[in-house]
Parts: structure tokens; sequence; C-alpha cells
């Protein structure tokens, strides 16, 4: 029996490897595209972009890891079941799933192992990474501006680029709303951004262009002014809501003493709290509910082609995280009872598992 434990590890092992750095590798493709243009167009530092990437690897692995131990579930299996292997297995009086206990046991150390993880390192991450943008958005406010779109990004003002390279802007149009007046236009045909880091603004240096001016006996008229430099401070703090940690910023720690803050003030709707606590935990054990379903669908289906198996853990993934998005907004809106909601998924994959399992032990 350990000899034939130990065989099925060792079989389980590369397949997972294997999967966790292709998840990885394919996720971060897809930022990297968004990453580099940064350094490239937009002449965002190497070094800030790099540690982007850092930061965007605890996110990426809370969802790359019970997907790829589903995968290796899958394939592994899958490929003994194929190759009539857990037959011979069955046919010399061996239980297939005493047989696989070390499996179940490494889906559940996978599960404890995703807690810190979706507790601590990824809200720090998400936190940090806020933080990291708003700088690189200081020190290169072009970085995040896209060209033919309206951008509010600036406190006050609405502004239409056409062309954006690096800080250099062309074709540029600046409009500001006035409460109760018309709204007030700046259009020029270059600018350049220069940074004030330590105000949490930026200048706007335009060049050749014609602004609209408050006519000073009629503040509600305007008149036009021509210039080829014109100067226009831009607030980017954004009140400081940028810095203040969201939800999903904070560890369960943080979240129970917020709750305790809210109950001193007789705050008594704390639902988005305590599911954003099960919301953690939940998402942890589903490598666990995974090993669990994956068991006993590996055996059922008998394949061991890579692409199928991948297939199927890409479906069970989709629909565990669509049942597990549905849970989350009824947890939030009070529908649903949030220790319920966000383990719905959960609860619902291992049943599902379990099931299985007994009807591949009889047949």
């Amino acid at each position: 029996m350990k000899i034939l434990r130990k065989y099925l590890l060792q079989e389980l092992l590369w397949p997972f490897v294997l999967s966790l750095a292709v998840l990885i590798f394919i996720m971060l493709m897809g930022n990297m595209v968004n990453l580099f243009n940064l350094v490239i167009n937009k002449g965002v530092s190497l070094i800030l972009v790099s540690k982007l990437i850092m930061l965007l690897l605890p996110n990426i692995l809370s969802y790359a890891i019970p997907l790829a131990i589903l995968s290796a579930t899958l394939l592994a299996i899958g490929r003994l079941s194929a190759d009539n292997e857990l037959v011979a297995i069955r046919a010399s009086g061996i239980n297939l799933y005493r047989l696989c206990f070390p499996i179940i046991v490494l889906g559940l150390i996978t599960s404890l192992f995703s807690i810190p993880l979706n507790d601590k390192l990824k809200p720090q991450a998400l936190f940090a990474s806020r933080k990291l943008v708003k700088q690189i958005g200081l020190k290169s406010p072009a970085a995040f501006l896209e060209a033919g779109t309206f951008i509010r990004t600036f406190q006050n003002y609405i502004i239409f680029i056409y062309g954006v390279h690096q800080n250099k802007l062309s074709q540029v149009r600046i409009y500001q709303p006035q409460e109760g007046g018309p709204t007030r236009t700046i259009i020029a045909d270059r600018g350049e951004f220069l940074p004030i880091p330590e105000k949490d603004m930026v200048k706007l240096k335009l060049i050749d262009g014609s602004s609209d001016e408050p006519n000073p006996k009629d503040p509600n008229t305007f008149y036009k002014l021509n210039f080829k430099t014109y100067y226009l401070t831009l607030d980017i703090s954004g009140g400081g809501e940028n810095w203040q940690k969201k939800l999903k910023d904070m560890s369960i720690r943080e979240l129970r003493a917020q709750m305790r803050e809210l109950a001193k003030s007789k705050i008594e709707d704390i639902n988005p709290i305590i599911t954003e606590i099960n919301k953690k935990l939940a998402f942890s054990f589903s490598s666990l509910a995974f090993v669990l379903v994956g068991l006993p669908l590996a055996i059922w289906t008998k394949r061991r082609e890579k692409f199928v198996g991948i297939g199927l853990s890409v479906g069970i993934f989709v629909g565990y995280y669509i049942l597990f998005l549905g849970g989350e907004v009824l947890s939030i809106k009070g529908i649903m009872y949030p220790g319920l909601g966000m383990w719905l998924s959960d609860i619902v994959l291992a049943s599902v598992g379990i099931i299985l399992a007994f009807w591949t032990m009889k047949r």
C-alpha cells in the first residue's frame, strides 16, 4: 500500500508543478502586455513595473493553486484509469479511495497553506499594488491615460487627448464643468505633464491653444484667450481615498477589528465584512473541494489526454467560480447568511464529489 501511495503522489507531482507553472505564465502574460506598454510607450521605470509584477503573484497564486491541483488530479488519476492500472489495483482487493487518501490529505494541506496566502499575502499585495500604481501615476501621469477616451482622473476636470507618447500629449481638450453655468473649455495643440509628487499634483503645460476665461463683469460667461504657453495644476489625490484599505485589502484580524469598531458605533450592517472573512476562508478550501470532485471524476471519465483533463478543470473551475460569485452577491445583500453563501460553492462541489465517489465504488 505504501509503495502504491508513493507512486500515486509521484504521478500527481509533475502534473501539479507543470499546471501551476503554465497557469502562472498565462495569467502573467495577460497583464504583461499592458505592463510593458508602460515601460516602452509611457516611460515608466522598469523597476517600478517589476515591483508591480511581483505584487501580482499572490493574487495569481490564489487562483492558480486550486486550478493546478484540480488539473493534476484529473490528469494523473485519469491516466492511471485509462491505462487500467486502477482496475488492476481494484482487482487485487485494494480500496481505491483508501489508496487515494494521501491525495485528499494533500488537498487539505494545500487548502491550509492557502489560508495565509488569501488572508495576509494577497491583501497586503493588493494594497501595496494600489499604492504603487498611484506612485507611478505621480511620477508618470500619462502612464494611465488612454488616447481617444474621456479621462476623469483629475478632480474638477474632464480631459480628452488624441495622442499620448510618454509625457507628451497632442491635441488636448480640457473641460471644466461649472455648477449652474456653462462648461469651461481649454484647447491646445500640444501638452506635457510636469509631476509634483510631493503635493499629489501634476502641472500640465499646454502649448499653442485657447482657453475660456471667466468674464470679470459676468462670471457666468467666458471670453476666449489665445496662448502660446498655459500652465494648469491638476489634483490627483482623489481626496486621499486611494490610501484607505478596502475590505479586500484587509486581513481577517483587521476585518474583525473593524466589526468591533462598527459595533461600538451601533452600526449593524456588517454583512460585507462577514462575507469577506468567509470569502477568504472558503476560497482557501477550494483546493480540497476540487480534489474531492476530481478523484471520482478522473476514475469515471478514464481520459489520459491532457487537453481533455485541462478542459474539464477549466469547466469545473468556471462553474465553481460562478456559484462562488453568486453566493457572494446573496451574502452581501443579506438574502443568504454569509457563513452559508460563501461556502455554498465548496459544499456543492464536495457533495458532488462524494456522490460520484459512492457511484464509482458501486460500478
